[in-house]
């Protein structure tokens, strides 16, 4: 699911891949339901393809994500990261991902990826596991 879901360079919130085109993706933005054309020359990141860093191997967004997810409860998170200290944050994401890297993950990764999170939530996306992982989970291969 992740995979469809796009981070774009200068544009706020994130966006679902609606369809390609000759050089060019429609999105909608999962903040007000707009679509709207991206080019190649706009930067796009696709959510299935970021990690964060750990200490040890990186670590896929979706399982960070579903780390927060838990630690929430299953809801939105609450907590006000935009007003924490940098050893708040870091506290805080500790308790998410016990082994982040905390010289290459900055406070604002982790306000961001709080945000993409509450955004993911407001707009039904709960189910952040990639094909794979929910295959080996179920026991079953993919075709």
């Amino acid at each position: 699911m992740l995979k469809e879901i796009l981070s774009i360079t200068g544009k706020p919130g994130l966006f679902k891949l609606v369809s390609r085109g000759n050089n060019m993706l429609i999105v909608e933005s999962l903040l007000d339901g707009k679509r709207m054309p991206t080019y190649t020359r706009d930067k796009i990141v696709s959510l299935g393809d970021i990690s964060m860093f750990t200490t040890d191997e990186d670590v896929p967004l979706w399982q960070v994500l579903e780390n927060l997810k838990k630690a929430s409860g299953e809801k939105a998170c609450t907590a006000d990261v935009k007003n924490m200290t940098k050893e708040q944050i870091f506290k805080f994401f500790g308790e998410i991902l016990p082994n982040f890297d905390r010289d290459r993950v900055y406070p604002t990764d982790i306000r961001k990826l709080v945000s993409w999170y509450n955004l993911l939530v407001e707009a039904g996306i709960t189910d952040f596991r990639e094909e794979e992982e929910k295959n080996a989970a179920e026991g079953t291969t993919a075709e």
